[in-house]
């Protein structure tokens, strides 16, 4: 008798060919080239469920899906089993998506609501380096990273951050608890790391365009303050470009 199996199927892509995670009618998204090549290799139709959006030209080091299979009898999974199956999927994906794991969950589990913690970096250089075209940003000038820290700080002080959110996103609530916002300068780059439960869209590229405001002393570190309780967006820094911004990590309390 045929039953569903749940699965989470890890992922890692280079976001410039694509206009972000989520498919959609009239442009190339990763969820549907991924979609087209789990349904080759199930011979069924699969539709994955992801972990969250990413917006054009974003990359992700990890990014998780989950997607129902049904299938007669998968007898005792083995770790050699899925490894078999990521490498076949692996073979009908493009270059630039790449499968990691594809994992057996509880049919409840959910790639979405599931997530404790979401982790960012955005990637800043100063020195024209064509390895780094597309994966991040560059800057002529280095801006003050200890007042950027300072104001980094401020973040982990509120919740509602409706001031970094892009208008007209259709959610309940704009509270999210920031758990980690430090910029850490490795061989002549900066690099920004934000850990949190839960992200807004866009809010990632708006609080690092908030920041360099700081950086660059257009505002004091305490101005995020007044942004932050204003909750409005006009008030918040111009988004970065999406290029260097790379979603690194997702966790769940059963993986």
């Amino acid at each position: 008798m045929a039953h569903t199996q749940r699965f989470f199927i890890e992922i890692a892509f280079n976001g410039t060919p694509y206009h972000g995670w989520q498919a959609q009618p009239n442009a190339v998204a990763v969820q549907e080239v991924l979609d087209k090549a789990l349904s080759t290799i199930f011979r069924q139709a699969i539709e994955t469920v992801g972990c969250g959006r990413t917006d054009t030209g974003v990359h992700a080091r990890q990014l998780f899906a989950h997607l129902n299979v049904e299938e007669k009898d998968y007898g005792a999974w083995t770790m050699d089993h899925g490894q078999n199956i990521v490498r076949s999927i692996n073979a009908l994906l493009p270059h630039d998506i790449a499968a990691k794991r594809l994992i057996p969950v509880h049919a409840e589990a959910h790639a979405r609501f599931d997530a404790t913690e979401r982790s960012y970096e955005y990637h800043i250089h100063f020195e024209k380096d064509p390895f780094l075209y597309n994966f991040s940003w560059q800057l002529r000038d280095m801006p003050d990273m200890g007042l950027m820290n300072e104001a980094a700080q401020i973040l982990m002080e509120y919740t509602d951050f409706s001031c970094f959110s892009k208008s007209n996103t259709q959610v309940k609530t704009n509270n999210c608890k920031i758990t980690r916002a430090e910029w850490v300068e490795q061989d002549g780059k900066l690099v920004f790391y934000i850990t949190a439960d839960r992200f807004l869209r866009n809010m990632v590229r708006a609080i690092v365009g908030t920041l360099m405001m700081v950086g660059k002393k257009e505002i004091a570190p305490e101005g995020v303050r007044e942004i932050i309780k204003s909750k409005n967006r006009s008030n918040a820094g111009t988004s970065v470009p999406a290029f260097g911004l790379y979603l690194t990590a997702i966790k769940y309390p059963y993986l």
